[in-house]
């Protein structure tokens, strides 16, 4: 068996399971902040099916979405108030959302894709593999100089998740 094949089964085990290792994990990015930069991808066989390359111009964030459908604002009219609409559920994927966070974040990032790396309780957590196209090592390449030129694809629903809730495949 392969070793990226070998630590894609160890990470998946390892959620199944929910190994000690998981465990603390999830503690501690539950303790982090809901957006932050991560040197490495945790699941590095996903990051490198989806395009990550450990090269200049290409950066990983991991990012933390509240899942459950989202209480908004709404007028009783002087009706039943149990009748209004008040939870409502998303639209989009909670990962498609935490691609847009991470490209406000970093705006000067473009998403190229992203990836499921843990759940706690109602929070989930993604991974997001950007890539700089001011680089010249990322606009020299040419698996890269595609989806770097593209301004906005997370907004624009162009990424892997975005298509999918879209409904293109």
């Amino acid at each position: 068996m392969g070793a990226y094949k070998e630590i894609k089964n160890s990470i998946v085990r390892g959620y199944k399971d929910r190994s000690d290792e998981y465990t603390q994990r999830m503690l501690l990015w539950r303790s982090q902040p809901p957006l932050i930069r991560v040197d490495k991808p945790t699941n590095i066989p996903r990051a490198r099916e989806l395009g990550y390359k450990a090269k200049q111009g290409i950066i990983v964030a991991r990012v933390k979405v509240i899942g459950g459908a989202k209480k908004r604002k709404h007028f009783d009219g002087g009706r039943k108030p149990s009748k209004s609409g008040r939870f409502y559920t998303r639209a989009k994927s909670m990962q498609s959302i935490a691609e847009e966070r991470v490209a406000r974040k970093f705006s000067n990032y473009e998403v190229l894709n992203s990836y499921f790396v843990g759940k706690s309780g109602s929070d989930s957590f993604y991974e997001v593999i950007m890539l700089n196209p001011s680089d010249a090592s990322i606009s020299n390449d040419s698996t890269y100089v595609n989806a770097a030129s593209k301004r906005g694809r997370s907004f624009r629903g162009l990424t892997r998740t975005g298509r999918k809730h879209r409904g293109i495949a």
